[in-house]
């Protein structure tokens, strides 16, 4: 699959990405030069951990019969030593439903080994670059 980032002229900074038939806007914040039309990569690269976690305990939940009504996920950002290497994400899940403590910690485990979470912390990713 490949995905498509494509400059919008009519703003500074802004830019539309392509997924398959969706499209997000993306921008940079007031303070960078852009016009906040959009998330920054940082913001889709926190939100898509938030959104792995959800869709994981949703796919789980059902698999194993687990009556979560509602998943609530959010994802706090520190990346005040981002320059020396060091990226902080907190996430904090809301669940409702009449689950046990014992399907609430499961579901706690599931949500810390969702895919997104483990290619953040334990895969190295190589990245190419070319002009073409």
């Amino acid at each position: 699959m490949s995905i498509k980032v494509m400059r919008d002229q009519s703003q500074a900074m802004r830019h539309i990405v392509h997924v398959r038939n969706h499209l997000i806007s993306v921008d940079g914040a007031l303070e960078e030069g852009g016009a906040d039309a959009g998330p920054s990569p940082h913001d889709l690269y926190d939100a898509a951990l938030g959104a792995c976690k959800a869709l994981t305990l949703v796919w789980y939940a059902k698999r194993k019969g687990i009556p979560v009504e509602d998943i609530q996920v959010s994802v706090d950002r520190d990346a005040t030593d981002e320059r020396q290497g060091i990226y902080r994400l907190a996430t904090s899940i809301h669940l409702t439903g009449d689950l046990s403590d014992g399907q609430r910690h499961e579901l706690l485990s599931v949500a810390e080994k969702c895919p997104l979470h483990k290619l953040m912390t334990t895969v190295k990713t190589e990245i190419t670059t070319v002009l073409v």
